[in-house]
């Protein structure tokens, strides 16, 4: 794994240090010896991640922290704060700032390894999600702003504590229990059926459970589906610097040492929590602009776009299982005079309450969509012309019989459909012969007077 470090301190020996340690990691290392260059080269976007001195003269290190993460191009670029200040007060005003992580000089090699591996990971996968957003722009339903972390975001997560030992789980506990929704397990196979069957935040795993390797339940978790997004954090002790980086590898998220600071701990805490909800928000998101893809947004109904694409696969298996495959294309009749006479909202109104009424009148395996304007089609498996003829003219029935509702329920439209149908013959069809046949079948309808099924000619 590599990534982009922007390096940021005014002191050119430590900038040399960090930059020669990163490297031997294959990190690709940029520069800055101030706040305003940084700024400027993160706005730019040329880096991953911000290794950022705290003690700078002119812009300090809080600010410049404060002013990427205020700023919607950079609010996701994650930040670590390395200081030469040991001061818990330091470390929570950075954290206040908006940072993601900080170090303490001399920055420990493991440490610089295990928190920016880490960050490029997690880095890595948001910004995947947030080019798959950005096509959610394209229909209307993303800004950027919404995209923002809260701090607040950070709290009230439901959290699963794994730890066999009652002196170690208890002191996690005391520190995050006025915060979160903790759940302890002391049996990591347990552990991890709750974790697959339950929605949690974050998962805080001891590296020192007895009999048992807390990594096997790390690779386990990240090698099952429902838990493979959730975040890890490992709890540590001197000497697991090997499992430690083990860890990292299988994709654990985050890691503090034994004595546990309570401070640090909620920071970290916080920091995990509020990214696993904003990707959980962009991951819908990216599910949303999907189903507008394929969707129409005034019905519900799936789109021409999906229908080319599924009817192939309806088509294919109807030809391997030698079974039938039956079309059917409605169209509303006059329904240019409901807009003409009604308004377009009117027409709308119409559209939404006609598909209502298809999706009433088709089975769960069937496919009904809106096909454009006022037409619309349903493709159905297994199902010869016959039984197609009689779901289309129940569909017909049932829009005559009922009156249309328009304009909040002051006015109400008689309204019926046509309909043609086709289904697959033999020898040499295709799907685009189908649509022909059965449009075909419903200029008839039209022509011979509207509100009427008509099949294609056997």
């Amino acid at each position: 794994m590599t990534a982009r470090v922007l390096v940021v301190d005014d002191i050119l020996a430590n900038v040399k240090l960090l930059q020669a340690r990163l490297m031997a990691e294959y990190f690709e290392v940029i520069t800055a010896s101030n706040g305003p260059d940084a700024l400027e080269k993160c706005r730019a976007g040329q880096c991953d991640i911000v290794l950022l001195d705290i003690m700078m003269p002119g812009m300090d290190g809080y600010e410049v922290c404060r002013q990427l993460k205020a700023d919607v191009r950079t609010a996701h670029l994650p930040v670590i704060m390395v200081t030469a200040l040991d001061q818990q007060s330091d470390r929570l005003e950075g954290l206040k700032s908006g940072a993601d992580d900080f170090l303490i000089k001399p920055v420990d090699d493991i440490a610089l390894t295990t928190r920016v591996k880490s960050l490029a990971r997690l880095k890595m996968v948001t910004d995947e999600l947030q080019m798959r957003v950005s096509t959610g722009r394209e229909f209307g339903i993303d800004d950027p702003r919404d995209n923002h972390i809260d701090p607040k975001e950070g709290r009230g997560g439901k959290l699963l504590i794994v730890d066999d030992r009652a002196s170690s789980y208890e002191k996690v506990v005391d520190a995050l229990g006025t915060e979160h929704d903790l759940t302890v397990i002391t049996n990591p196979q347990e552990a991890l059926f709750r974790a697959a069957d339950e929605n949690f935040d974050l998962v805080i795993i001891s590296l020192a459970i007895e009999n048992f390797d807390a990594l096997r339940l790390c690779s386990q978790m990240r090698s099952i589906d429902r838990t493979r997004l959730i975040p890890m954090l490992l709890v540590t002790q001197k000497g697991d610097e090997a499992a430690l980086l083990r860890g990292i590898d299988l994709g654990v998220n985050d890691y503090i040492s034994r004595p546990i600071e309570p401070c640090e701990l909620k920071a970290r805490t916080r920091t995990q929590v509020k990214r696993k909800r904003l990707n959980d928000r962009l991951r819908a998101r990216v599910q949303q602009t999907m189903e507008m893809a394929v969707r129409d947004s005034l019905t519900g109904l799936n789109n021409r776009r999906y229908f080319d694409r599924h009817m192939q696969n309806l088509f294919d298996k109807a030809v391997a299982s030698g079974k039938s495959l039956s079309l059917v294309v409605l169209d509303i009749d006059h329904f240019k005079q409901v807009n003409d006479t009604y308004g377009h909202q009117a027409g709308d109104d119409v559209l939404k309450t006609f598909a209502e009424r298809l999706l009433k009148n088709v089975r769960g395996k069937d496919l009904a969509c809106r096909f454009g304007g006022e037409e619309f089609v349903i493709a159905m498996p297994e199902t010869d012309q016959e039984l197609a003829f009689v779901v289309a003219d129940r569909i017909r029935r049932e829009v005559s019989a009922h009156p249309f509702v328009v304009e909040g329920g002051s006015k109400q439209i008689s309204i019926t459909v046509s309909a043609g149908i086709a289904s697959m013959s033999t020898t040499g069809d295709s799907i685009t012969d189908m649509v022909k046949r059965a449009d075909a079948a419903l200029y008839d309808a039209k022509r011979n007077g509207r509100n009427q099924v008509v099949a294609e000619a056997a």
